[in-house]
């Protein structure tokens, strides 16, 4: 569908650059020979350009929803942002929804590759747990991704179809966290006082709520908020 728009728009600068070519078209003084200014056409979009322009976009969309709010920010807003015609936001997003949605997917896939893949290279799960915390933390700090990520923890409506997509990764992730204590409760041959539920809830919880009070300029930083979440969950979850 996107290649087919390409060509069309490929037409359409075509005939312009034609047209253009035609209005300023002089005789020489010396020759009398006719010529035409040319025009200049660099091609059609390529995949990349269209990648980059997507999530100019979504960094975009996500920073006026959280100065704005979602429900005060419309599709007009997003395209004067980024100084787009609607035509031409509506070219790579066909609605708000589909911005929102395609933002809290590229919050888990940053979720999965900075802090899942990475984790499941360690084999010790204790230590996998410990910098499970580090990186999640990490980045729910990154000034780069952090409206980004922000926005998979608002309750913001999204259609049925695409709620149940974005909450079967969150859940997904919910259970590594789950299964991860699990298995150092095992090791530490803890009481059970504390189920891995309700630990890998509380965990998340604390780690997905900085944003909301923490400031850079502040006391805490990012290898000390690490340390006491580390001792904060394995002084309660391990007994």
């Amino acid at each position: 569908m996107i290649g087919n728009r390409d060509d069309d728009v490929d037409r359409r600068v075509r005939k312009r650059c034609w047209a253009r070519s035609r209005r300023f078209k002089h005789k020489s003084c010396h020759t009398g020979w006719q010529f035409r200014l040319p025009c200049i056409f660099l091609g059609p979009m390529t995949r990349e350009s269209t990648f980059d322009a997507r999530q100019e976009i979504l960094r975009t969309a996500a920073r006026l929803f959280q100065q704005r709010g979602y429900d005060a920010t419309s599709m007009n807003d997003v395209a004067t942002a980024m100084r787009l015609s609607k035509g031409g936001l509506y070219h790579h997003f066909q609605s708000k929804d589909e911005i929102l949605y395609e933002l809290m997917d590229q919050a888990m896939d940053i979720t999965q590759e900075r802090v899942i893949d990475p984790v499941q290279k360690i084999s010790d799960p204790e230590q996998a747990l410990r910098a499970l915390i580090r990186l999640h933390i990490d980045v729910v700090l990154s000034m780069r991704d952090r409206e980004i990520t922000v926005m998979l923890h608002e309750n913001h409506p999204l259609p049925p179809s695409l709620r149940r997509k974005i909450n079967a990764r969150k859940k997904e992730y919910v259970h590594f966290v789950e299964k991860l204590i699990s298995e150092v409760q095992r090791l530490r041959q803890a009481r059970g006082a504390v189920t891995p539920r309700a630990a890998a809830f509380a965990l998340l919880g604390m780690i997905n709520w900085i944003y909301q009070w923490y400031r850079p300029e502040g006391e805490l930083h990012g290898t000390q908020l690490s340390e006491q979440f580390t001792r904060v969950l394995f002084a309660g979850a391990f007994q």
